[in-house]
């Protein structure tokens, strides 16, 4: 338990202390996000806190991780890094989309291949049990940059993307820790403690933003405590005390924000003949934004609305994977069909009358 204290503090406070001399250094190499058409905010403003998440996130896992224990800890760590190095040079001097994506899947492939993070198994989802080796390897490949592109394209206000990652691995650290898995839980509160240390310079107004740097870190942390939490329940005792029923759509409930909203809009831009990659703005936290809530308040509700989801899927557990998975996705399509039809309606009362 101490350990798992001072995992988060430790991560908390390098980060918390690096973070100025980050938005000094980036102000004087004039290193900031300019206002555009698409953003959000509307003055110049640094976007490499991810370095100081990165740093805060390593330090503590290096620190406080028991290697006897966390053997495959080496590779995650050479992911990291990976994916690090690709956010930071794109935050510097963007990169081209399919060069991260090849980063993006070599970080992965570290994971699957030489840290076996990787799903074996639907849990009787769709009649689907244990999965074939070659299927599991690229299914768990898709995944992982699922996630990982997931948090960064919800990174377009200020403290959504870090409340969210917040809330899932403190979630996912203390059932961890509940099943102890000391190892993971050290992972994933070492992050969550250096995500809030970032969101005191990240909530409105924002002094400096994660950039590409802290996203895809944290979607790459986010993929690695969902997929371990599944496969996890291939070793809990059915009657063990936190072992869940219908654990891959629990999954899913925990993450929802980011996987539905980044499908959805993935869906949407390929039904009009569209590259899912094309920039727009259909992302519910622009919705919220549009219809006329402010970057805080926008943030909140979504956390909230993610919290509902949680609760949802760990009340309803035992309607099964298929049952539950399709009540998520009624739910999610329904309330994001609310959200349509509201913003809608208040731009048509805008409308000055002829």
């Amino acid at each position: 338990m101490y350990d798992i204290v001072l995992s988060f503090l430790t991560a908390f406070m390098l980060t918390y202390f690096a973070i100025p001399s980050i938005i000094h250094i980036a102000r004087k190499k004039n290193l900031c996000d300019e206002p555009g058409e698409r953003r959000s905010h509307t003055v110049s403003t640094p976007s490499l806190g991810g370095i100081a998440i990165f740093a805060g996130v390593i330090f503590s896992i290096i620190l406080w991780t028991p290697f006897n224990i966390f053997g495959d800890l080496q590779y995650i760590l050479c992911s990291f890094i990976i994916i690090f190095l690709i956010g930071a040079k794109d935050d510097i001097l963007p990169i081209a989309p399919n060069k991260k994506l090849i980063g993006q899947i070599l970080a992965a492939g570290i994971l699957v291949f030489k840290s076996k993070i990787q799903l074996t198994s639907f849990y009787g989802m769709f009649g689907i049990n244990e999965l074939p080796e070659v299927v599991s390897i690229v299914l768990s490949i898709f995944v992982i940059i699922v996630i990982i592109n997931a948090f960064n394209l919800i990174d377009g206000i200020n403290g959504l993307s870090g409340s969210i990652a917040t809330l899932i691995t403190v979630v996912l650290g203390t059932w961890f820790f509940l099943t102890d898995q000391i190892a993971l839980a050290l992972v994933a509160f070492s992050t969550a403690g250096a995500v809030v240390a970032f969101l005191k310079y990240n909530f409105t107004p924002a002094k400096i933003f994660m950039g590409d740097t802290g996203s895809l870190l944290i979607g790459l942390v986010c993929s690695i405590l969902a997929i371990e939490f599944i496969e996890s329940h291939n070793i809990l005792a059915i009657d063990h005390r936190w072992a869940f029923k219908a654990v891959p759509a629990v999954a899913i409930g925990i993450m929802i924000l980011p996987l539905f909203d980044t499908l959805r809009v993935f869906t949407m831009r390929a039904l009009k003949g569209r590259s899912p990659f094309s920039p727009d703005r259909t992302h519910i936290h622009h919705l919220l934004i549009d219809f006329g809530l402010s970057h805080m308040q926008a943030t909140g509700v979504l956390v909230v609305v993610n919290i509902f989801f949680i609760i949802m899927v760990y009340a309803l557990q035992d309607l099964g994977s298929v049952n539950l998975l399709l009540v998520i996705i009624a739910m999610a399509v329904s309330l994001t069909a609310l959200l349509y039809f509201s913003v809608n309606r208040k731009k048509l009362n805008q409308q000055p009358s002829s």
